[in-house]
C-alpha cells in the first residue's frame, strides 16, 4: 500500500500536512511514556515493549479462543530493490507506524489504512562492511524524534511528522568496521546506543547521546584498558579505565583491537537504574593467541545511565573461542522464593545456556541448558563459569604440520548459537519464558591471522550442519525457576525472528517458511498461522486502537543465515526474500 513517491532523503504528503493542522499529531513520547510502555495497550513506544525486554502485553481480546479469527487488514510494502534481511521491531504512537527496513530506511505508516506518511533514506556511501546482512532492527521514540541508527554508524534524529533530519551524529569509523544494526534504548532523556563491527576488530562501546540535541553524554568502552570519557559543559572530560587498566586479562597489545560489541543493544531496569548490555566475541576468534578471560567481552554488564560506569558484569564465555558472543538480551523480572521476592535477571546465550542472575549485582542464582546438546563445556561451576571440555577448544594453527590450519573440531551449538540475536519474551502470567532456539552443530578451526583496519579479523574457518533432518528451530517455554523445559515446538528451518508473549495466553511468532504462528502459552499447542509471503525475522508487537486490539510483524527473509549458514543456508536457499509489515485484528 505503498501509495506516494518519495525523494533520496525524506518526503511530505498531503495527509501527513494534514494531520499537522488539525492537531491529530499528538503530543510527544516521555521518558514516563517509555518506562509505562508494556502496561499503556495503546501504543508501542519502546524496543522490547518496555524498557525491561520482556516483550508481554497485557491484551485479551485477541486469546487462545479468538486468535483463529484474526484476519490481515493491511499490507505495507517497503518497496524497490532493496530487500534483504528485516529484522526491525515496529513502533506505534498517536495513530502512526514507525518502522525500518533494510538499508538504513524509516517508514511512516498510517496504522487505520496502512498508506505510507513520508519515508527516509540513509545515504550510505559504499564502503560500509556489515557483518550478517544489511539489517535494521527498528527506532527509538522521543519528544517529537524518530531517532536510529545506521549502517555507516551514525544516529539520525528525524522529525515525526516530516520525517526531515533533525540532527545527526557520528558514532563511529564506518571504515574501520563499525556500523549501527540495533534499536537505540532512551533512558532518563538520552538515546544510548552499542556498536556493530566485532569480527573487524573494533572496540566495542555503549555511549549516551542527549535525545533532543544530539550531543554526547559520555562513552563507555566494553573492553578493557580503554578509557571512559563524559562531557561535562561540553569539554570531554577522561572517566576511567574500563576495567581498572590494560593488560590484566590480555596478552600483549590485544585488547586495542579486542572486539566486544555491543551490537545488539541494551535493556534497562528502572527498579535498580541500570542498563544492561551484552557484548560480542573477542576479536581474533583465534583463543590461542589470547589467553585469560579477554575482559570484557562475551558478557553482560550493568551500565549506570547517568555517566557509563559499568556496575557489575558477568561473563557467560571467558576466553571464547567459538564466537559465542554474550549481546542476547538480559530481561529483568522478579519472582518467589520461600515467600521471598527475588530481582533477577535472566539470558539465554549463544553458548547453549541460560542464565538466571541476580539483577542489583550480578551475582549468579542458576543456569542450565536450553539446548539439546552442548559439548565445549561440561556444565557450569557454582559461579556460573563454564567447565571447558579442553580438547573441545579449535586448536594452534603454529602446531600444525603447514602452520595454515590448527585442529578442528565439531562444537555444539554452532557459532550462530543455541539462540542468537531474536528476543525471547517472559510472560507475566505463566511465569516461563519463550526462546527461540536452534539445534546446529559446527567443524572449526583455527586459522593465522594480523590485523589490519577494515578488515576481517577472524582467525578461524567453519562449517556448519544440522543436529536433525527433520527439525532445527525449537521454541521452548523455559521455567527459569527450575531450568526445566516445559513445552517446545520444532521448526525445519532455523528461527531467527523474535517472540511476543499476551496475557490472552498466546505466544507469537513467525519463521522463516513465512508463517506468522501463535501458540498456547501453557501447553504449546499451535492455534494460528497465516503466511506472509516471505521469512519473517522480525519481532511481532500488539496494541489498542479504538477499543480493538491489533497485531503486527515485519516480514522479509534474510540476516545472518543465509550468508553464514554453509550447509544449514543450502536447506533455506529456495526462501523468498521480502519487506513488508503485516497488521491483523479481529472482524468486528
Amino acid at each position: 500500500m505503498s501509495k506516494f513517491a518519495t525523494g533520496k532523503g525524506f518526503a511530505v504528503t498531503a495527509l501527513v500536512a494534514a494531520m499537522s493542522f488539525s492537531g491529530m499529531a499528538n503530543a510527544g513520547v516521555t521518558d514516563k511514556d517509555i518506562l509505562n510502555d508494556q502496561m499503556t495497550t495503546d501504543d508501542v513506544v519502546s524496543n522490547g515493549l518496555g524498557p525491561r525486554g520482556q516483550r508481554y502485553s497485557p491484551l485479551t481480546a485477541v486469546n487462545t479462543d479468538t486468535v483463529q479469527d484474526l484476519k490481515a487488514v493491511w499490507s505495507f510494502s517497503f518497496g524497490g530493490e532493496k530487500q534483504r534481511g528485516q529484522e526491525s521491531q515496529p513502533m506505534v504512537k498517536d495513530g502512526v507506524m514507525y518502522v525500518t527496513g533494510s538499508y538504513s530506511r524509516v517508514f511512516a505508516v498510517d496504522v487505520k489504512t496502512g498508506d505510507e506518511l513520508w519515508q527516509y533514506d540513509a545515504r550510505l556511501p559504499d564502503g560500509i562492511m556489515p557483518c550478517c546482512d544489511v539489517i535494521n532492527r527498528g527506532v527509538a521514540l522521543y519528544g517529537d524524534l524518530v531517532i536510529f541508527g545506521t549502517l555507516d554508524a551514525k544516529l539520525v534524529a528525524l522529525d515525526k511528522t516530516t520525517g526531515k533530519v533533525k540532527w545527526k551524529k557520528k558514532v563511529a569509523d564506518y571504515k574501520a568496521g563499525y556500523s549501527l544494526t540495533a534499536a537505540p534504548l532512551i533512558v532518563k532523556g538520552k538515546v544510548i546506543t552499542g556498536v556493530s563491527g566485532g569480527e573487524f576488530g573494533i572496540v566495542g562501546k555503549v555511549e549516551a547521546y542527549d535525545a533532543k540535541t544530539g550531543k554526547i553524554a559520555w562513552s563507555r568502552p566494553t573492553v578493557e584498558g580503554h578509557m571512559g570519557y563524559i562531557w561535562k559543559d561540553g569539554k570531554k572530560v577522561e572517566n576511567g579505565i574500563s576495567g581498572g587498566k590494560p593488560g590484566q586479562t590480555w596478552p600483549g597489545d590485544l585488547w586495542k583491537t579486542g572486539g566486544a560489541a555491543t551490537w545488539l543493544g541494551g535493556t534497562y531496569d528502572p527498579e535498580t537504574d541500570l542498563m544492561f548490555f551484552g557484548t560480542g566475541n573477542p576479536a581474533p576468534w583465534n583463543s590461542h593467541l589470547r589467553p585469560g578471560d579477554n575482559l570484557f567481552s562475551s558478557s553482560r554488564l550493568a551500565i549506570d545511565p547517568d555517566n557509563g560506569k559499568i556496575v557489575w558484569h558477568f561473563q557467560t564465555t571467558p576466553n571464547d573461542g567459538w564466537d559465542f558472543d554474550g549481546v542476547n538480551e538480559l530481561i529483568s523480572f522478579d519472582y518467589k522464593d520461600g515467600g521471598k521476592t527475588v530481582k533477577a535477571a535472566a539470558t539465554a546465550d549463544r553458548n547453549g545456556f541460560m542464565y538466571v542472575l541476580n539483577r542489583e549485582n550480578g551475582d549468579f542464582i542458576r543456569g542450565f541448558p536450553f539446548v539439546d546438546e552442548i559439548s565445549w563445556a561440561k556444565g557450569l561451576d557454582k559461579k556460573g563459569r563454564p567447565i571447558y571440555v579442553d580438547e573441545n577448544r579449535p586448536g594452534d594453527p603454529s602446531a600444525s604440520k603447514d602452520g595454515k590450519k590448527g585442529k578442528a573440531i565439531r562444537a555444539v551449538p554452532s557459532f550462530l548459537g543455541g539462540k542468537n540475536w531474536m528476543p525471547m519474551a517472559f510472560s507475566q502470567d505463566t511465569g516461563l519464558f519463550y526462546v527461540p532456539s536452534n539445534e546446529w552443530a559446527m567443524d572449526i578451526w583455527n586459522e593465522p591471522v594480523s590485523y589490519k583496519k577494515g578488515a576481517a579479523y577472524l582467525g578461524a574457518g567453519f562449517t556448519i550442519s544440522s543436529l536433525n533432518d527433520d527439525y532445527i528451530g525449537v521454541l521452548r517455554a523455559m521455567d527459569p525457576k527450575t531450568g526445566k523445559e516445559v513445552w517446545r515446538y520444532k521448526n525445519y528451518a532455523p528461527l531467527w525472528g523474535g517472540v511476543l508473549a499476551t496475557a490472552g495466553n498466546l505466544v507469537f511468532m513467525g519463521n522463516p517458511e513465512g508463517y506468522l504462528m501463535a501458540f498456547d502459552a501453557k501447553n504449546g499447542e499451535m492455534k494460528y498461522k497465516f503466511n506472509t509471503g516471505s521469512g519473517i525475522v522480525g519481532s511481532p508487537i500488539t496494541w489498542e486502537m479504538d477499543g480493538e486490539q491489533y497485531v503486527s510483524v515485519v516480514s522479509g527473509w534474510g540476516g545472518a543465515v543465509p550468508l553464514w549458514g554453509g550447509e544449514v543456508a543450502k536447506r533455506v536457499k529456495h526462501l523468498n526474500q521480502g519487506g513488508s509489515v503485516w497488521t491483523f485484528k479481529l472482524p468486528k
